[in-house]
């Protein structure tokens, strides 16, 4: 009995020597909650971080959220044994890519003021700045664990309890548990995935909310080639029109939810053509009896007329009970001989390789989802003409799923004057001549919060020709006055490093830098927007009237305007 006696206390001493000189970590988790204006905000998102090992893992926690599948499984790793960071993104085809950075140092960050307390914890602020930001950063080194909510300031000796950008914004922490552990957790995967440097892996997270669809690629739009479109309407074909100036497909457009950003992107480079261009890219309306497609297909005269005062005929330009004209999406100039002349005249300026054109449209939305036939104008009678690229970028701007029903829009495009199908007999717009463009239309019962894009440039490429000459555009809604708006662009001069073959005058004035009736060569001519809040369901009469001026010789004056109504109906 003796002998079992000195056996358990035998045993139990080397248990307790054991636990005595036993090597035990701290483990902890920290919840940071987000700090805007001295409050911190309960309601928002919560960032997670876990430490072990040497290794911190932080992560937003979205558990009690609902997030569409774009969203991407965001982590990052502060290793402090090697003091590296690493950043691990996993998309929702479940590809994963990492990034991998070193330690930021943060020696340039000073202690200021007295020792404070968060949660119960010493904490000494620091204050350094980044990017021309203010940084304040509350770090304590009395938990036996490390981290920081911002990867870019992972303070070697302690944790990041608090960290405050400008004054205004950032991450305190709300909770913190710390566990005593003998045995340690492995935080770092053994696969990352595939290694990106920093500004792929921007790319990529980004990248992944945006609905990026071609629809063009580096397509010659030029005068004079034999044309042969397919037979059929099918989504992704090319059709080419008025001698392959004008080029068309119907796209299936995403279904991307209300509020969604959509941007229209053009790239343009010349061919061969010299000189500064009228570009348009349009949506053509089909819900109708008549589209532009018809006069695309069999000819202007198939288009509905709009008659002038003294009885000249313009074809397809204003809508009817059973026509739409064209939805412009962007006016843009083309430079006078992008890359292709670059080389061909040195003034001692580096010329761009092209023009990128870039616009928001997204009040345009509700025409730009499901199926639509989109296309690209840019007048030339060039055998080379131009090489255009087009783009439409969707940026979803919630990531949570909406649960309220998609909105229901009205629109309604009332005229549009730039003749799209010059190439092919269309009219140019000199209906303004001692006349006003005048067209009817109707506002369906439920329709609130309208506005009118309305976008116009001046043509005449002489002295006294409109291009050169402010004219005020009046508008009249019901014959009271809507808007007036002058288009007048003093900014040309700009844009002169697209412009290689543009004439260089004897006074040093090249001819890209004039300024012009609301455009430039190589520039995007921006729509005017008005709401009109008095406007009520029911029929209206909209007038438009510019001064255009006389003709010299075979010399004359034009306007390509667009307007379109936008509006919402009330749920």
């Amino acid at each position: 009995m003796n002998k079992i006696i000195f056996l358990i206390l035998g045993l139990t001493l080397q248990i307790f020597v054991f636990s005595q000189n036993a090597t035990f970590s701290k483990s902890g988790r920290v919840v940071y909650q987000t700090w805007k204006n001295e409050v911190i905000e309960t309601g928002k998102e919560k960032l997670i971080l876990e430490y072990d090992n040497d290794v911190a893992r932080c992560w937003i926690d979205n558990s009690d959220k609902d997030l569409i599948p774009e969203v991407p499984l965001k982590y990052t790793y502060l290793d402090y044994k090697k003091e590296n960071i690493y950043r691990q993104a996993i998309f929702m085809a479940k590809d994963s890519i990492f990034t991998e950075m070193d330690f930021r140092d943060l020696s340039s960050f000073k202690p200021e003021g007295e020792c404070d307390f968060i949660l119960g914890y010493k904490c000494q602020k620091y204050v350094g700045s980044s990017f021309s930001n203010k940084i304040e950063l509350w770090i304590s080194d009395d938990l036996g664990i490390k981290g920081s909510p911002l990867y870019w300031f992972p303070y070697q000796h302690g944790l990041v309890l608090k960290y405050v950008r400008n004054g205004n914004s950032g991450w305190e922490a709300t909770d913190i548990s710390i566990k005593r552990k003998r045995n340690k957790t492995n935080f770092l995967p053994e696969q990352f995935g595939k290694k990106v440097d920093e500004v792929e892996f921007n790319n990529r997270l980004a990248n992944a909310f945006i609905k990026n669809i071609e629809v063009f690629s580096n397509q010659v739009i030029n005068w004079g080639d034999d044309i042969e479109n397919p037979d059929c309407d099918s989504t992704d074909l090319l059709y080419r029109y008025a001698g392959g100036t004008v080029i068309l497909k119907k796209k299936k457009l995403p279904v991307v939810p209300d509020g969604t950003s959509v941007f229209v992107e053009v790239t343009e480079k010349s061919n061969g053509d010299a000189y500064d261009r009228t570009g348009s890219v349009f949506v053509i309306p089909v819900d109708k009896n008549k589209s532009f497609l018809d006069g695309l297909r069999y000819g202007v005269d198939s288009l509905p007329k709009y008659l002038r005062n003294d009885g000249k005929e313009y074809q397809g330009v204003v809508m009817t009970n059973n026509y739409d004209p064209l939805i412009e999406l962007m006016r843009f100039f083309t430079p006078f001989g992008v890359n292709y002349f670059n080389d061909k005249r040195d003034v001692g300026i580096e010329w761009a390789d092209s023009v990128i054109y870039k616009e928001d449209v997204s009040h345009l939305l509700p025409v730009l989802q499901n199926e639509c036939w989109i296309g690209v104008f840019v007048g030339n009678y060039d055998g080379g003409g131009h090489k255009v690229s087009l783009n439409l970028k969707y940026h979803l701007n919630e990531q949570e799923r909406k649960t309220e029903p998609q909105k229901k829009y009205w629109i309604q495009p009332v005229f549009n004057t730039t003749n799209v199908m010059e190439m092919a007999g269309q009219e140019y717009g000199t209906m303004f001549r001692n006349d006003t463009l005048t067209v009817d239309f109707e506002v369906p019962e439920g329709v609130k919060n309208i506005q009118f894009q309305y976008i116009t440039t001046g043509h005449g490429g002489w002295g006294n020709g409109d291009e050169y000459l402010p004219k005020k555009n009046e508008v009249f809604l019901d014959s009271v006055p809507f808007f007036s708006y002058t288009p007048w662009r003093i900014d040309c001069g700009t844009y002169r490093k697209f412009n290689p073959a543009s004439g260089n005058f004897w006074n040093g004035i090249t001819s890209s830098d004039g300024s012009r009736s609301g455009w430039c060569p190589g520039s995007v001519s921006h729509p005017y927007f008005s709401f009109p809040e008095f406007l009520k369901s029911g029929k209206h009469q909209l007038k438009v009237y510019i001064p255009l001026g006389e003709p010299e010789g075979n010399m004359f004056s034009a306007w390509n305007i667009s307007g379109v109504f936008i509006g919402e109906y009330e749920q």
